[in-house]
Protein backbone atom coordinates (compact mmCIF):
# COMPACT_ATOMS: atom_id res chain seq x y z
CA UNK A 1 0.00 0.00 0.00
CA UNK A 2 1.29 3.33 -0.82
CA UNK A 3 2.02 5.72 1.90
CA UNK A 4 -0.13 8.23 1.65
CA UNK A 5 -2.73 5.79 2.65
CA UNK A 6 -0.24 4.86 4.81
CA UNK A 7 -0.36 7.75 7.13
CA UNK A 8 -4.05 7.88 6.72
CA UNK A 9 -4.12 4.42 8.51
CA UNK A 10 -1.93 6.07 10.74
CA UNK A 11 -3.66 8.52 11.94
CA UNK A 12 -6.64 6.93 12.09
CA UNK A 13 -5.92 3.69 14.08
CA UNK A 14 -2.39 3.21 15.57
CA UNK A 15 -2.59 5.03 19.02
CA UNK A 16 -4.37 3.17 21.77
CA UNK A 17 -7.59 5.05 23.37
CA UNK A 18 -6.92 6.67 26.32
CA UNK A 19 -9.08 7.70 29.62
CA UNK A 20 -9.74 11.32 30.32
CA UNK A 21 -7.75 13.43 32.18
CA UNK A 22 -8.90 16.78 31.94
CA UNK A 23 -6.76 19.83 31.97
CA UNK A 24 -3.55 20.52 29.59
CA UNK A 25 -0.51 19.23 31.82
CA UNK A 26 3.41 20.94 31.20
CA UNK A 27 5.83 19.21 31.83
CA UNK A 28 9.25 20.63 30.88
CA UNK A 29 11.32 17.53 29.88
CA UNK A 30 14.62 18.94 28.92
CA UNK A 31 15.05 23.02 28.71
CA UNK A 32 18.35 24.94 27.82
CA UNK A 33 21.45 25.15 30.06
CA UNK A 34 21.56 28.84 30.72
CA UNK A 35 17.88 30.26 31.80
CA UNK A 36 17.48 33.37 32.85
CA UNK A 37 16.47 33.49 36.41
CA UNK A 38 13.09 35.68 37.04
CA UNK A 39 10.46 35.96 40.41
CA UNK A 40 6.71 37.00 39.39
CA UNK A 41 5.46 37.33 42.86
CA UNK A 42 2.09 37.50 43.54
CA UNK A 43 0.23 40.32 42.76
CA UNK A 44 -1.46 42.41 44.56
CA UNK A 45 -5.02 42.66 45.43
CA UNK A 46 -7.59 45.00 46.35
CA UNK A 47 -10.59 42.46 47.39
CA UNK A 48 -11.13 39.70 50.16
CA UNK A 49 -8.73 36.95 50.36
CA UNK A 50 -8.95 34.07 48.25
CA UNK A 51 -11.53 36.09 45.97
CA UNK A 52 -8.95 37.31 43.18
CA UNK A 53 -10.83 35.66 40.00
CA UNK A 54 -7.20 34.97 38.57
CA UNK A 55 -3.59 34.51 39.94
CA UNK A 56 -2.16 36.60 37.13
CA UNK A 57 1.55 36.02 38.52
CA UNK A 58 0.83 32.05 38.36
CA UNK A 59 -0.11 31.93 34.72
CA UNK A 60 2.49 34.31 34.17
CA UNK A 61 5.41 32.31 35.55
CA UNK A 62 3.61 29.03 34.11
CA UNK A 63 4.32 31.17 30.63
CA UNK A 64 7.60 31.96 30.99
CA UNK A 65 8.62 28.21 32.43
CA UNK A 66 7.42 25.95 29.67
CA UNK A 67 9.10 28.55 27.29
CA UNK A 68 12.35 26.65 28.75
CA UNK A 69 14.37 29.97 28.85
CA UNK A 70 13.43 30.87 32.16
CA UNK A 71 14.30 29.17 35.71
CA UNK A 72 11.21 31.10 37.62
CA UNK A 73 11.21 31.34 41.58
CA UNK A 74 9.18 29.04 43.86
CA UNK A 75 7.31 31.65 45.75
CA UNK A 76 8.28 29.97 49.17
CA UNK A 77 11.80 30.88 48.22
CA UNK A 78 11.00 34.77 47.64
CA UNK A 79 12.51 37.05 50.41
CA UNK A 80 9.87 40.00 50.12
CA UNK A 81 6.89 39.94 48.04
CA UNK A 82 6.34 43.90 47.28
CA UNK A 83 3.35 44.82 44.92
CA UNK A 84 4.74 48.61 44.54
CA UNK A 85 8.27 49.62 42.88
CA UNK A 86 8.89 51.56 46.38
CA UNK A 87 9.04 48.60 48.35
CA UNK A 88 11.27 46.65 46.49
CA UNK A 89 14.32 45.98 48.64
CA UNK A 90 16.92 45.59 45.19
CA UNK A 91 19.85 44.28 47.59
CA UNK A 92 17.48 40.75 48.94
CA UNK A 93 17.08 39.50 45.14
CA UNK A 94 20.64 40.49 43.89
CA UNK A 95 21.55 38.22 47.15
CA UNK A 96 19.65 35.53 45.88
CA UNK A 97 21.23 36.57 41.86
CA UNK A 98 18.16 37.04 40.62
CA UNK A 99 18.10 38.93 37.61
CA UNK A 100 14.70 40.14 37.08
CA UNK A 101 11.42 40.26 38.78
CA UNK A 102 8.10 40.80 37.64
CA UNK A 103 5.54 42.90 40.03
CA UNK A 104 1.71 43.97 39.96
CA UNK A 105 -1.86 45.00 40.95
CA UNK A 106 -5.39 43.55 40.07
CA UNK A 107 -7.76 45.74 41.57
CA UNK A 108 -11.65 45.28 41.05
CA UNK A 109 -13.39 48.73 40.29
CA UNK A 110 -16.70 50.10 41.20
CA UNK A 111 -18.44 49.30 37.73
CA UNK A 112 -17.27 45.46 38.77
CA UNK A 113 -14.63 45.27 36.18
CA UNK A 114 -10.75 45.42 36.87
CA UNK A 115 -7.61 47.42 36.64
CA UNK A 116 -3.96 45.63 35.67
CA UNK A 117 -0.90 46.77 36.26
CA UNK A 118 2.42 45.53 35.91
CA UNK A 119 6.26 45.79 35.84
CA UNK A 120 9.04 44.33 35.13
CA UNK A 121 12.38 45.41 37.06
CA UNK A 122 16.18 44.49 36.72
CA UNK A 123 17.45 43.80 39.88
CA UNK A 124 20.79 44.97 38.99
CA UNK A 125 20.34 48.27 37.33
CA UNK A 126 17.01 48.84 40.04
CA UNK A 127 14.88 50.62 37.40
CA UNK A 128 11.48 49.41 35.70
CA UNK A 129 12.50 47.93 31.98
CA UNK A 130 8.94 48.08 31.00
CA UNK A 131 5.52 47.90 31.97
CA UNK A 132 1.43 48.81 31.64
CA UNK A 133 -1.70 49.46 33.27
CA UNK A 134 -4.66 48.51 31.56
CA UNK A 135 -8.86 48.35 31.72
CA UNK A 136 -9.88 44.98 31.15
CA UNK A 137 -13.35 42.38 32.04
CA UNK A 138 -13.26 39.48 33.89
CA UNK A 139 -12.99 36.97 31.21
CA UNK A 140 -9.96 38.73 29.45
CA UNK A 141 -8.04 38.45 32.37
CA UNK A 142 -6.19 34.91 31.17
CA UNK A 143 -5.38 36.59 28.10
CA UNK A 144 -3.81 39.65 29.61
CA UNK A 145 -1.91 37.77 31.63
CA UNK A 146 -0.91 35.91 28.15
CA UNK A 147 0.29 39.15 27.02
CA UNK A 148 2.22 40.17 29.76
CA UNK A 149 4.16 37.02 29.63
CA UNK A 150 4.59 38.21 25.81
CA UNK A 151 6.10 41.75 26.84
CA UNK A 152 8.34 40.03 29.57
CA UNK A 153 9.26 37.18 26.91
CA UNK A 154 10.26 39.82 24.08
CA UNK A 155 11.58 42.44 26.13
CA UNK A 156 14.34 40.15 27.42
CA UNK A 157 15.31 37.56 24.84
CA UNK A 158 14.54 39.86 21.96
CA UNK A 159 11.63 37.24 20.58
CA UNK A 160 8.12 38.20 20.17
CA UNK A 161 6.40 36.03 22.33
CA UNK A 162 3.89 33.81 21.32
CA UNK A 163 1.83 33.26 24.41
CA UNK A 164 -1.23 35.03 23.65
CA UNK A 165 -1.80 32.10 20.60
CA UNK A 166 -4.01 29.52 20.05
CA UNK A 167 -3.66 25.65 18.67
CA UNK A 168 -6.01 23.68 17.21
CA UNK A 169 -6.12 20.09 17.22
CA UNK A 170 -8.32 16.90 17.28
CA UNK A 171 -9.38 14.51 19.72
CA UNK A 172 -10.78 11.20 19.29
CA UNK A 173 -12.74 9.41 22.69
CA UNK A 174 -15.44 6.87 22.66
CA UNK A 175 -18.22 7.61 23.65
CA UNK A 176 -20.84 5.28 26.04
CA UNK A 177 -21.65 2.89 23.02
CA UNK A 178 -17.53 2.45 22.63
CA UNK A 179 -18.50 4.48 19.56
CA UNK A 180 -15.54 7.23 18.74
CA UNK A 181 -15.99 10.55 18.46
CA UNK A 182 -14.11 12.84 16.69
CA UNK A 183 -13.86 16.56 17.69
CA UNK A 184 -11.81 19.35 16.48
CA UNK A 185 -11.14 21.87 19.12
CA UNK A 186 -8.98 24.81 19.50
CA UNK A 187 -7.57 26.25 22.68
CA UNK A 188 -5.16 28.91 24.43
CA UNK A 189 -1.70 28.07 23.89
CA UNK A 190 -1.23 26.87 27.03
CA UNK A 191 -4.24 24.59 26.73
CA UNK A 192 -7.20 26.65 28.81
CA UNK A 193 -10.32 27.91 27.56
CA UNK A 194 -11.07 24.50 24.49
CA UNK A 195 -13.69 25.13 22.76
CA UNK A 196 -15.38 22.98 20.45
CA UNK A 197 -15.83 24.00 16.78
CA UNK A 198 -16.96 20.47 15.58
CA UNK A 199 -17.97 16.98 16.78
CA UNK A 200 -18.57 13.81 14.33
CA UNK A 201 -18.90 10.27 14.53
CA UNK A 202 -16.72 10.10 11.64
CA UNK A 203 -13.25 11.37 11.33
CA UNK A 204 -11.33 14.82 11.33
CA UNK A 205 -8.07 15.61 10.02
CA UNK A 206 -5.59 18.20 9.38
CA UNK A 207 -6.86 21.81 10.72
CA UNK A 208 -5.19 24.33 9.27
CA UNK A 209 -5.15 28.81 10.46
CA UNK A 210 -5.90 31.21 8.47
CA UNK A 211 -3.15 33.77 8.40
CA UNK A 212 -5.69 36.32 10.41
CA UNK A 213 -6.22 33.57 13.16
CA UNK A 214 -10.76 33.91 12.13
CA UNK A 215 -10.96 30.81 10.24
CA UNK A 216 -9.76 27.11 10.01
CA UNK A 217 -9.74 24.68 7.05
CA UNK A 218 -9.79 20.60 7.98
CA UNK A 219 -11.02 17.38 6.28
CA UNK A 220 -13.90 16.10 7.32
CA UNK A 221 -15.00 12.04 5.88
CA UNK A 222 -18.87 12.77 6.79
CA UNK A 223 -20.71 10.48 3.92
CA UNK A 224 -18.12 7.98 4.56
CA UNK A 225 -15.60 10.40 1.80
CA UNK A 226 -13.29 12.95 2.21
CA UNK A 227 -14.11 16.89 1.88
CA UNK A 228 -12.30 19.64 2.52
CA UNK A 229 -14.18 22.20 4.40
CA UNK A 230 -13.45 26.07 6.09
CA UNK A 231 -15.25 27.27 9.18
CA UNK A 232 -15.68 30.84 10.53
CA UNK A 233 -14.57 30.31 13.84
CA UNK A 234 -16.86 32.88 15.77
CA UNK A 235 -19.71 32.41 14.10
CA UNK A 236 -19.54 28.58 13.25
CA UNK A 237 -20.65 28.89 10.22
CA UNK A 238 -18.82 26.58 7.18
CA UNK A 239 -18.47 25.72 3.55
CA UNK A 240 -17.76 22.76 1.74
CA UNK A 241 -14.81 23.77 -0.52
CA UNK A 242 -13.63 20.69 -1.89
CA UNK A 243 -15.71 17.49 -2.29
CA UNK A 244 -14.28 15.87 -5.61
CA UNK A 245 -14.34 12.14 -6.35
CA UNK A 246 -11.51 10.27 -4.66
CA UNK A 247 -9.27 12.08 -2.45
CA UNK A 248 -9.85 15.86 -0.96
CA UNK A 249 -7.30 16.18 1.53
CA UNK A 250 -4.46 18.55 3.42
CA UNK A 251 -5.71 21.99 2.71
CA UNK A 252 -3.18 24.80 3.37
CA UNK A 253 -4.15 28.55 3.53
CA UNK A 254 -1.54 31.07 1.64
CA UNK A 255 -0.15 34.04 3.25
CA UNK A 256 -2.77 36.61 2.05
CA UNK A 257 -5.59 33.97 3.06
CA UNK A 258 -7.30 33.69 -0.47
CA UNK A 259 -5.98 30.43 -1.74
CA UNK A 260 -5.67 26.79 -0.33
CA UNK A 261 -3.49 24.41 -1.30
CA UNK A 262 -4.78 21.26 -1.14
CA UNK A 263 -4.02 17.71 -2.64
CA UNK A 264 -6.82 16.05 -4.84
CA UNK A 265 -7.12 12.84 -7.07
CA UNK A 266 -10.06 13.90 -9.13
CA UNK A 267 -8.13 13.39 -12.29
CA UNK A 268 -7.15 10.05 -11.30
CA UNK A 269 -3.81 10.65 -9.12
CA UNK A 270 -3.36 12.84 -5.81
CA UNK A 271 -1.95 16.02 -7.34
CA UNK A 272 -0.71 19.38 -6.01
CA UNK A 273 -4.01 22.16 -6.69
CA UNK A 274 -4.26 25.43 -5.16
CA UNK A 275 -7.63 26.38 -4.95
CA UNK A 276 -8.82 30.35 -5.10
CA UNK A 277 -11.52 30.97 -2.76
CA UNK A 278 -12.61 34.20 -4.11
CA UNK A 279 -14.02 32.71 -7.75
CA UNK A 280 -13.79 28.79 -6.52
CA UNK A 281 -11.58 28.33 -9.53
CA UNK A 282 -8.49 25.20 -9.72
CA UNK A 283 -4.98 25.58 -10.36
CA UNK A 284 -3.47 22.19 -11.03
CA UNK A 285 0.10 22.88 -9.87
CA UNK A 286 1.93 19.25 -10.04
CA UNK A 287 1.56 16.58 -13.23
CA UNK A 288 3.08 12.91 -12.08
CA UNK A 289 2.07 9.65 -11.70
CA UNK A 290 3.55 9.75 -8.16
CA UNK A 291 1.74 10.59 -4.83
CA UNK A 292 2.02 14.15 -3.82
CA UNK A 293 0.38 15.47 -0.76
CA UNK A 294 0.32 17.38 2.49
CA UNK A 295 1.78 21.35 0.45
CA UNK A 296 2.68 24.24 2.50
CA UNK A 297 3.45 27.72 1.27
CA UNK A 298 5.86 29.66 1.92
CA UNK A 299 6.09 32.35 4.07
CA UNK A 300 5.83 35.16 0.90
CA UNK A 301 3.33 32.74 -0.70
CA UNK A 302 5.40 32.22 -4.01
CA UNK A 303 6.26 28.21 -3.38
CA UNK A 304 5.33 25.46 -1.92
CA UNK A 305 6.64 22.55 -0.79
CA UNK A 306 4.86 19.36 -0.45
CA UNK A 307 5.74 15.44 0.21
CA UNK A 308 6.11 12.72 -2.88
CA UNK A 309 7.67 9.19 -3.91
CA UNK A 310 8.43 10.26 -7.02
CA UNK A 311 11.62 9.37 -6.21
CA UNK A 312 10.42 6.20 -4.86
CA UNK A 313 10.11 6.97 -1.30
CA UNK A 314 8.38 9.78 0.51
CA UNK A 315 10.59 12.92 0.14
CA UNK A 316 10.24 16.69 0.59
CA UNK A 317 9.54 19.00 -3.01
CA UNK A 318 9.66 22.66 -3.39
CA UNK A 319 8.05 24.20 -6.43
CA UNK A 320 6.81 27.45 -7.88
CA UNK A 321 3.23 28.27 -8.32
CA UNK A 322 3.56 28.55 -12.18
CA UNK A 323 4.65 24.89 -11.66
CA UNK A 324 7.85 23.41 -13.14
CA UNK A 325 10.18 20.74 -12.39
CA UNK A 326 10.24 20.35 -8.63
CA UNK A 327 12.99 20.54 -6.37
CA UNK A 328 14.19 17.65 -4.21
CA UNK A 329 15.06 19.40 -0.91
CA UNK A 330 15.86 16.06 1.23
CA UNK A 331 18.03 13.32 0.21
CA UNK A 332 19.94 11.99 4.11
CA UNK A 333 16.91 9.04 4.47
CA UNK A 334 14.19 7.18 3.36
CA UNK A 335 11.52 8.95 4.68
CA UNK A 336 10.66 12.36 5.40
CA UNK A 337 6.95 13.74 5.37
CA UNK A 338 4.34 16.80 6.79
CA UNK A 339 7.04 19.76 5.59
CA UNK A 340 5.69 23.19 7.05
CA UNK A 341 7.78 26.75 6.33
CA UNK A 342 9.34 28.25 9.20
CA UNK A 343 7.53 31.58 9.61
CA UNK A 344 10.83 33.37 8.83
CA UNK A 345 11.43 31.17 5.87
CA UNK A 346 14.98 29.79 7.02
CA UNK A 347 13.90 26.20 7.39
CA UNK A 348 11.51 23.73 7.31
CA UNK A 349 9.78 20.82 10.26
CA UNK A 350 8.76 17.60 8.80
CA UNK A 351 8.62 13.91 10.18
CA UNK A 352 11.67 12.06 9.54
CA UNK A 353 11.45 8.17 9.63
CA UNK A 354 14.21 6.16 10.12
CA UNK A 355 14.72 2.09 12.05
CA UNK A 356 10.67 1.66 12.37
CA UNK A 357 10.89 5.21 14.58
CA UNK A 358 9.00 8.85 13.28
CA UNK A 359 10.92 11.53 14.51
CA UNK A 360 10.55 15.64 14.16
CA UNK A 361 13.52 16.87 12.26
CA UNK A 362 14.19 20.18 11.30
CA UNK A 363 15.93 20.94 7.53
CA UNK A 364 18.12 24.46 7.12
CA UNK A 365 17.41 25.39 3.62
CA UNK A 366 20.36 27.62 3.37
CA UNK A 367 22.83 24.94 4.14
CA UNK A 368 20.84 22.38 3.34
CA UNK A 369 21.74 20.74 7.15
CA UNK A 370 19.07 18.26 8.98
CA UNK A 371 19.24 17.99 12.66
CA UNK A 372 16.83 15.36 14.39
CA UNK A 373 14.75 17.16 17.04
CA UNK A 374 12.98 14.66 19.16
CA UNK A 375 13.64 11.01 20.22
CA UNK A 376 9.93 9.31 20.26
CA UNK A 377 9.32 6.15 18.39
CA UNK A 378 6.20 7.95 17.04
CA UNK A 379 5.60 11.40 16.54
CA UNK A 380 3.71 13.51 13.99
CA UNK A 381 1.90 16.53 12.88
CA UNK A 382 4.85 19.38 13.08
CA UNK A 383 3.72 22.89 13.12
CA UNK A 384 5.25 26.12 14.26
CA UNK A 385 3.86 28.54 16.69
CA UNK A 386 3.88 32.00 14.83
CA UNK A 387 7.45 33.21 15.88
CA UNK A 388 9.10 30.12 14.74
CA UNK A 389 10.66 29.39 18.43
CA UNK A 390 8.88 26.08 19.19
CA UNK A 391 6.95 23.95 16.72
CA UNK A 392 4.33 21.56 18.46
CA UNK A 393 3.57 18.30 17.61
CA UNK A 394 1.46 14.47 18.25
CA UNK A 395 3.59 12.11 20.18
CA UNK A 396 2.78 8.32 21.52
CA UNK A 397 3.12 8.88 25.33
CA UNK A 398 2.60 7.52 28.77
CA UNK A 399 -1.66 8.30 28.49
CA UNK A 400 -1.58 7.36 24.53
CA UNK A 401 -1.92 9.97 21.90
CA UNK A 402 -0.96 13.12 23.61
CA UNK A 403 1.12 16.93 22.16
CA UNK A 404 4.43 17.55 22.70
CA UNK A 405 6.69 21.22 21.78
CA UNK A 406 10.23 21.27 21.06
CA UNK A 407 12.40 24.45 20.49
CA UNK A 408 13.07 24.49 16.87
CA UNK A 409 17.08 23.81 17.77
CA UNK A 410 16.23 20.76 20.24
CA UNK A 411 17.30 21.89 23.44
CA UNK A 412 13.73 22.74 24.72
CA UNK A 413 11.09 19.79 25.34
CA UNK A 414 7.97 19.08 26.80
CA UNK A 415 4.85 17.37 26.76
CA UNK A 416 1.60 18.90 27.04
CA UNK A 417 -0.61 16.05 28.32
CA UNK A 418 -4.25 17.21 27.01
CA UNK A 419 -5.84 14.16 27.86
CA UNK A 420 -9.63 14.05 26.59
CA UNK A 421 -9.11 11.31 24.71
CA UNK A 422 -6.10 10.60 22.07
CA UNK A 423 -4.74 14.04 20.68
CA UNK A 424 -3.77 14.48 17.14
CA UNK A 425 -2.79 16.96 14.50
CA UNK A 426 -2.38 19.86 16.30
CA UNK A 427 -1.81 23.43 14.25
CA UNK A 428 -0.45 26.24 15.87
CA UNK A 429 -2.57 29.63 15.21
CA UNK A 430 -1.18 32.76 13.86
CA UNK A 431 -0.13 36.17 15.72
CA UNK A 432 -3.67 37.76 16.96
CA UNK A 433 -4.51 40.49 14.68
CA UNK A 434 -5.36 43.34 17.39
Amino acid sequence: MRYVYCLLILLLSSMPAVRAQGELEIIIDTGVENTLPIAVIPFGWNGAAGEQPIDLHRTIANNLSRSGRFATMDENEMPQRPVEFAHVNFSDWQLLRMENIVIGNLKQTQAGDYEIEFRLLDVYKANQLTGFRIKAKRRQLRRIAHRISDIIFEKLTGVRGAFDTRIAYVTVKQDQAGQDRHSLQIADADGFNPQVLLESDQALMSPAWSPDGKRLAYVSFEGDSSSVFVQDIRTGRREEVAAHEGINSAPAFSPDGGRLAMTLSKDGNPEIYVLHLAGNSLQRITRHRAIDTEPNWSPDGSRLVFTSDRGGTPQIYEVGLQGGAPRRLTFDGSYFARPRHSPDGAGITMVYGSNGAYRIAYLDTGNGSLSVLTNNRLDESPSFSPNGSMIIYATNGRYGSELAAVSADGKVRQRLALQDGEVREPAWGPFPAD
